[in-house]
């Protein structure tokens, strides 16, 4: 694509955006909480309602969203000048740092500056077209690309913190609200995911962490709680094989939390 300028990136992301009707970030401060599989989960449920939904990961050294949507190695076109985000199903598509690998297994090593460059260009220079939604993956904490985003999209609908019941993630998850306080981004809520499992064997609830912790820490933060999602194997299973699992698994318990959460969180999309 063609160098970016300041003034002129900041100037067809203006463009851009303004396309976009709602533009949703789910983020953490803690790796390994589900982050991305809320994130594939809430576009596509979206998407299902009728809704046409981009769902853009700018996690640089990480992206997984290529992987878990079924699209890895599949490059988006371009002219040159301007990249066509990946069709991911009808009304939904999707674009990654893992869908401009030609090998997965090749490392991103950029410092802050280039980052910043590139994240400019996933807003600047995407077709992304007229969307209800973008549905934004963040890497966890509170660096450069949350806090790049952030600053790019200064009207941005709000921001969903993902987290476990765990102590540490909950510490993780305050600090979260309380970045997305200071750059003046509305907290939508508070989503504890990974909360329960149902035994195979007897059918007995196992909590895997603690629980109810999400629900204390969004009361003690004044924000919405989303609600909990429960383990599913299959969640795990669907992001390997590239399968989306609120719509392949629907009747689940834990498509159907996050069914009440997308309902909680964008009542527009109930």
């Amino acid at each position: 694509m063609h160098k970016v300028t300041i003034d002129g990136a900041m100037s067809r992301i203006k463009e851009n955006m303004a396309k976009v009707k709602k533009k949703v970030l789910v983020m953490s401060n803690k790796g390994g909480v589900g982050k991305s599989s809320v994130a594939v989960a809430f576009a596509a449920l979206l998407s299902a309602k009728g809704f046409k939904v981009g769902l853009l990961d700018i996690d640089i050294h990480g992206p997984s969203i290529a992987k878990m949507t079924g699209k890895e190695g599949v490059l988006p076109g371009t002219d040159d000048k301007t990249l066509e985000p990946v069709p991911v199903r009808e009304n939904l598509m999707m674009l990654s740092m893992g869908s401009l690998l030609r090998c997965g297994d090749s490392p991103v090593i950029w410092r802050g500056p280039m980052k910043l460059n590139i994240l400019k260009q996933f807003l600047a220079d995407v077709r992304w077209g007229e969307l209800d939604y973008l549905v934004i993956d963040a890497p966890p904490g509170t660096g450069d690309e949350p806090l790049s985003i952030c600053q790019l999209i200064p009207e941005m609908t709000g921001a969903v913190v993902v987290t476990t019941g765990q102590a540490v993630a909950l510490l993780d998850s305050r600090k979260a609200v309380n970045f997305l306080r200071q750059v003046e981004i509305p907290v939508l809520g508070v989503l504890e995911n990974m909360t329960s499992f149902e035994c195979p064997h007897c059918a007995k609830e196992i909590n895997l962490f603690k629980t109810g912790g999400g629900a204390q820490a969004a009361k003690e933060l004044g924000v919405p709680f989303l609600g909990s999602i429960p383990f599913d194997p299959a969640i795990v299973n669907a992001g390997d094989s590239g399968e989306i699992y609120v719509l392949e698994h629907p009747n689940a318990s834990a498509a159907q939390a996050l069914k009440r959460a997308v309902s909680v969180l964008l009542p527009a999309a109930a």
